[in-house]
């Protein structure tokens, strides 16, 4: 077995195309390997600032020899059909054989050496490699992300000889630009040239150029008695700027200190790849990080980490100094606009949004926030929240993305907006506007403050409603406008803070909004918007409740031939039931993130329930329930009821009404029925108090009369009167259980 070593020595390759390079790499290899034919024990695949690198251990040296036998046409198949399978294969008849009446051709290959197969393998990959972006240079037709320079191909010590472009293979490498031999220098195989490399200030692997980046950080911090502030993607990404990352502590002015920290830190991070410094823990003072649940307090030191690729021999105070000036330029500019947003305000900003479209078939941002502020008014009275305040944290919410500061980092959008707010109106309604965006993803922390909640859930559920309207759902991997995200983040506001929120109603009220929004600019007339203001008017006064007619058909205005008002009203429930379905979806994904079953959600949402955090509680009930001895012979007692009932249905109308035991009617059936009963007013009366621990038990108790019921009777009696109130008895059971789940959906 031998070791194939490759590497792709180019020009500076982007930090952020390393990652992805490497899994490419790695992908094309192990394709064009086994397609080859040859197997391996071990591929690995590295990505720095100036090299790819491949090392496949365990190769063979070559080729299996190949046998196969390929299935031909029928020896009594027209002449032709034999003379294209001959030609095909390239044999003649009398090499064929016959089985069975059928020809069949036994094709055989020599192995080929490992060696003879590498220069196609990497010629394929280098010339289809995927960048993102590459470049043509020179005269060549070659194109790669930055001019490839220098090969390295060897197989079992040996060079592999080809020529891509012009850059022929070979077994020299370089070492560091400024720090190395200057120099190329040979290798021989992967152990000796990871070694040279290091020896020469280069480490291969991006792991640890990222272990070496964080642990001297933080010596140059704790040297000075400061701390480092965290940052992975930061890290990640300066772990692909250096192959011989050192970092260097730097001093800023302290006069800088009086900016928002988030500004200090993203103006840091996103022009100069700084990393943030903070003083010593400790409680109180302003936080690094704004937001709910920021954690402990950090508060910046006027100092910052830039890591060189070089080690400077004044231990990099001139480099320090260096960052230290441009670092304040780039600060200065942030000040700049600090200033002027403060002096511009809100009102200013709110009406630049009137000239901003969010999208064309849903009008511009100012008249989007109309849409949020309303929704979040009638989510208030939900969550325990002040409906003024609400509506007022809402209007403002969006603001910020008109101003300078957000201009330039749009990763501030709401945080900016929380700073200016704060002064004028008050610390609930600028942590609203900061937090509303929240949670972006499934690490995010979310909001608890009610003010917040509502205006994060009328944001998202804005967003959602409006897409959907407009029949802009996420389809297969696409999801263009983050709906998925939007949908979790509703979930997770609802779970989190227990939010018994019904979201058909407050669903086809913000449908309703989008919908008007939508049609207005799709129609010159404005009957449309007078009936779809008249049908979320309508809605509005049943927000709190569960409008279950939602999904049912609900439509207070008839269809009396082409009704404007019946169109709306179809149009949004439309609307409505696919977001349910969404969520239903989303749910499901969360849920088994956290262990629990997929049909378990399904069976819930059967029942038609829009209220989130009643749906989970029964769902684990449920999954409780089902992992016991009793749970899982009832349900497979449910299947075998529902299969009786579903064959009997196809033979006509199944017999309605309660079942009475009939004289001489068996102990098995007598009990049974009592027992169905008796578990139908434990079920409800556990259900009215949402108590589903308690309706599991009611069910529990049925299985084993159901057991011994199926042990016992012929449901399908000679009898007439005797099949008819045991079909009704099964029927019973049926809808008693139903009204726990849906156990047809339950699987198992």
């Amino acid at each position: 077995m031998a070791q194939l070593l490759l590497e792709l020595f180019s020009e500076e390759i982007p930090a952020r195309m390393q990652g992805g390079a490497a899994r490419d790499l790695e992908r094309m290899a192990a394709e064009r390997l086994k397609a080859a034919g040859l197997t391996y024990e071990a591929l690995t695949t590295f990505a720095g600032p100036r090299r790819l690198t491949l090392v496949v251990e365990g190769l063979p040296k070559a080729t299996p020899d190949r046998e196969e036998e390929v299935k031909g046409p029928r020896a009594n198949a027209p002449e032709q059909a034999l003379e294209g399978f001959l030609r095909k294969t390239g044999l003649t008849k009398d090499q064929l054989v016959e089985r069975d009446g059928v020809f069949f051709a036994v094709l055989s290959s020599k192995g080929q050496p490992t060696a003879a197969l590498i220069p196609e393998m990497v010629d394929q990959i280098v010339r289809g490699f995927p960048w993102p972006k590459s470049m043509r240079w020179g005269s060549g037709t070659l194109r790669w992300v930055r001019p490839l320079k220098r090969i390295v191909a060897l197989f079992d010590g040996h060079v592999v000889p080809f020529d891509i472009d012009g850059v022929a293979s070979g077994d020299l490498t370089e070492g560091h630009r400024f720090l190395g031999c200057g120099r190329p220098f040979a290798v021989k195989d992967f152990a000796d040239y990871r070694a040279k490399l290091e020896s020469e200030h280069v480490l291969l692997d991006a792991t640890d150029r990222r272990l070496k980046i964080l642990e001297a950080a933080r010596a140059v911090c704790q040297a000075r008695g400061l701390e480092l502030v965290d940052d992975d993607g930061l890290l990640d990404e300066v772990s692909g700027l250096a192959e011989w990352p050192t970092p260097i502590l730097g001093e800023m002015d302290p006069a800088f200190l009086d900016l928002p920290p988030e500004v200090v830190r993203l103006s840091m991070k996103v022009h100069q790849k700084y990393f943030a410094v903070s003083l010593p823990s400790q409680s109180g003072g302003s936080t690094a990080e704004g937001g709910e649940g920021g954690g402990r307090a950090q508060r910046l030191a006027p100092n910052f980490v830039v890591v060189a690729n070089v080690e400077a021999s004044d231990g990099g105070t001139a480099l320090a100094a260096g960052n230290a000036r441009v670092l304040s330029a780039r600060l200065n500019d942030a000040r700049f606009f600090w200033d002027e947003d403060r002096k511009v305000g809100f009102d200013v900003w709110a009406k630049k949004l009137e000239g901003v479209t969010f999208h064309a078939k849903l009008g511009t941002l100012a008249e989007r926030v109309e849409r949020i502020a309303a929704l979040a008014r009638e989510i208030a009275a939900l969550v325990g929240a002040d409906a003024d305040q609400a509506e007022q944290a809402a209007r403002l919410a969006k603001a910020d993305l008109a101003s300078g500061m957000v201009g330039e980092f749009p990763e501030l959008q709401g945080v900016m907006g929380g700073y200016y707010a704060r002064a004028d109106h008050g610390d609930a309604v600028a942590d609203a506007i900061r937090d509303h965006y929240k949670p972006q993803g499934p690490n995010d922390a979310v909001p608890t403050a009610p003010l917040t909640v509502a205006v994060a859930l009328a944001d998202k559920l804005d967003t959602l409603v409006g897409f959907f309207a407009i029949d802009e759902k996420p389809t297969g991997s696409k999801d263009p406008f983050a709906l998925r995200r939007a949908a979790l983040g509703v979930i997770r506001l609802v779970l989190e803070n227990g939010v018994r929120a019904p979201m058909g109603s407050v669903s086809i009220y913000a449908t309703s909004r989008a919908a008007e929004a939508a049609d207005r600019l799709a129609r010159s007339d404005d009957q449309w918007v007078r009936i779809m203001a008249d049908l979320h008017g309508s809605v509005r006064t049943n927000l709190a409740g569960r409008l279950e007619k939602v999904l049912k058909g609900w439509n207070p205005y008839p269809d009396d031939g082409g009704s404007a008002h019946y169109a709306a009203v179809v149009q949004v429930q439309n609307v409505v039931a696919d977001l349910l379905a969404f969520f239903a979806d989303r749910l499901k994904v969360l849920l088994r993130d956290q262990g629990q079953r997929h049909d378990l959600v399904d069976a819930v949402f059967a029942l038609g329930d829009d209220d989130l955090v009643r749906i989970v509680r029964r769902v684990e009930a449920l999954g409780a329930f089902l992992e016991t001895e009793d749970g899982a012979n009832l349900l497979a007692g449910y299947k075998r009821a529902s299969n009786i009932l579903r064959a009997e249905a196809k033979k006509g109308p199944l017999p309605e009404g309660e079942p009475v035991a009939l004289d001489g009617a068996s102990p098995e059936e007598t009990a049974l029925i009592a027992a169905v009963s008796k578990a139908g007013t434990e079920v409800d009366a556990a259900l009215a108090t949402e108590d589903f621990s308690a309706a599991m038990t009611a069910l529990a108790a049925l299985r084993a009369p159901v057991d011994a019921f199926f042990t016992a009777v012929m449901v399908n009696s000679d009898v007439p009167a005797e099949r008819d109130t045991r079909l009704k008895l099964l029927g019973q059971v049926r809808t008693v259980m139903g009204r726990v789940a849906d156990f047809g959906k339950v699987g198992g």
